[in-house]
């Protein structure tokens, strides 16, 4: 049975996502502890926990940094709701 793409319809965002809620399931994904993920960026365990929980912003430069080691383009932290398809 050959799939079309007309056969799906696309999912609709139930909820909003925060960058630290994001942040918290790449990490989760990788099977990475705070611990682990805190000695591959050199930042802090507790720092990672705010930026997690919502405390703390994660800006540009350490997203820049969590992303090369979660393997992810730093917009998927940052701005992780973001749908092309409303801007276009």
């Amino acid at each position: 049975m050959a799939m079309n793409k007309k056969d799906f319809v696309r999912a609709r965002v139930n909820r909003t996502i925060t960058p630290g809620e994001m942040l918290k399931t790449l990490r989760e994904l990788q099977e990475l502890t705070q611990k682990d993920l805190s000695d591959a960026t050199a930042i802090s365990q507790s720092n990672i926990s705010a930026m997690e929980n919502n405390v703390s912003q994660i800006g540009r430069d350490r997203a820049l940094i969590l992303a090369n080691v979660l393997k992810v383009h730093p917009a998927v932290i940052l701005f992780p709701d973001f749908d092309i398809a409303q801007v276009a």
